[in-house]
């Protein structure tokens, strides 16, 4: 399952997704970075993201645990 996470990740890089985490959190903007750990995302307001500005250094946005992620939907998809 984290592998397929981290495939979808990858895959969606640089477009606006919608990732909901095994808590329930929802989280929704931009791929910035990935590893096999974490997802970065640079939260947007325009889809329902927290818009609460950047930090992490380089602009990434704020990561989130890849083991943490329940499921990940491109946001184009989801917001008509």
């Amino acid at each position: 399952m984290q592998g397929d996470i981290y495939g979808l990740c990858c895959r969606y890089q640089g477009q606006r997704v919608r990732i909901t985490c095994r808590d329930g959190s929802v989280h929704t903007g931009e791929i910035t970075r990935i590893n096999r750990r974490t997802v970065w995302i640079r939260p947007d307001r325009d889809f329902g993201g927290y818009g609460l500005g950047f930090f992490g250094g380089e602009d990434f946005g704020y990561g989130i645990a890849i083991g943490a992620i329940a499921g990940i939907i491109l946001a184009s998809a989801f917001f008509w």
